[in-house]
């Protein structure tokens, strides 16, 4: 581990002066603004609309407008689905008097969180890890970094440990700057308030034998444990493909291609059962939290969850064998 550290050293001031990261931050730093004043709008046309600040109007409105989509014969079926599962798991916050949108910064955090982990943090993350090696052939490093007197392995390992390690500080950079700055509209409040995990859907159904409710603050921890995981995926993928295409341009092409597929695949594969293996269509860990309809039947955590890491661990072992076999004079 000796000759490991000074590599990852070298490789995390090498992701510095990129200056990858500090765009990352600020792309944050400007969107996080814009979502916290649409959602304050979207809670001012609320107050507009029902003429009163009550979310049980609104969560009844919606249970309203979903039952009454269900009986049209407009309404594709996969749509109606996904509307009862919607009505029952409103219906049981209804019940229970718990309000699952309370304007506050840690439930901002959890919501921008819960839409952005299939498509606005795996493109943050694209950023940082698409040329972790290709950049070395676009400045005619390779030569230099692969003749050097230690393993290729161990040269590849160190970019794989510091990609993880700004995929981290990533993930954390969100949810610090979703907090803070949401804050100042909504309030610092909300840690202690109850939400609901453990929603199994049961064909049209949902479960509830396993549901409990668990503290914000919980809550938000097992969101971001989800979230970086998925990130996770998406950065060793990145990394695959810049060992595998040397030009970064077509490393970031391909890999945006993937994840905008996979966003438009998620609402449009539920006739396709065999999607449900593509790393795409299971990126959204944080839905099977509140209950949401999986896009494909027979979807659950642990499917996911052992589809993204079947993913991931091949996607490193390819890494791995292809860049220690590279012939670097082609």
């Amino acid at each position: 581990m000796g000759s490991i550290y000074p590599l990852i050293q070298n490789e995390s001031i090498k992701m510095l002066k990129k200056k990858r990261f500090l765009v990352v931050l600020l792309i944050l730093a400007a969107l996080i603004p814009m979502f916290t004043y649409a959602q304050f709008k979207v809670s001012q046309s609320n107050l507009k609309q029902f003429g009163t600040a009550d979310w049980r109007v609104e969560l009844r409105q919606k249970i309203t407008d979903y039952t009454r989509s269900i009986g049209s014969n407009r309404v594709p079926e996969e749509w109606k689905q996904w509307r009862r599962v919607e009505v029952s798991r409103l219906q049981y916050y209804l019940d229970r008097d718990i309000n699952p949108s309370a304007p506050n910064a840690v439930t901002f955090t959890v919501e921008f969180i819960k839409n952005a982990i299939n498509l606005f943090i795996p493109l943050m993350v694209m950023v940082i890890a698409s040329d972790l090696v290709s950049s070395e052939h676009s400045n005619g490093t390779i030569k230099l970094l692969l003749t050097r007197p230690v393993e290729r392995w161990k040269i590849l390992l160190s970019k794989l440990i510091t990609l993880i390690l700004f995929i981290s500080l990533t993930v954390l950079s969100t949810a610090a700057l979703c907090y803070l700055i949401s804050g100042i509209i909504f309030g610092y409040g909300g840690w202690d308030m109850p939400l609901f995990i453990g929603f199994k859907v049961a064909g049209t159904e949902l479960d509830f034998s396993t549901v409990r409710p668990v503290g914000q603050w919980l809550y938000l921890i097992i969101e971001f444990g989800l979230v970086w995981f998925a990130a996770l995926i998406i950065g060793v993928m990145s990394l695959m493909i810049s060992v595998l295409v040397r030009s970064t341009a077509a490393g970031m092409g391909i890999m945006l291609a993937l994840i905008i597929a996979g966003t438009i695949l998620t609402n449009m594969v539920s006739s396709w059962e065999t999607a449900k293996y593509l790393f795409m269509v299971n990126l959204r860990l944080t839905d099977y939290l509140s209950g949401a309809m999986p896009p494909i039947k027979g979807m659950s955590l642990g499917f996911s969850l052992t589809v993204l890491s079947i993913w991931g661990i091949a996607s490193i072992i390819t890494s791995f064998w292809v860049f220690t076999k590279k012939d670097i004079l082609n």
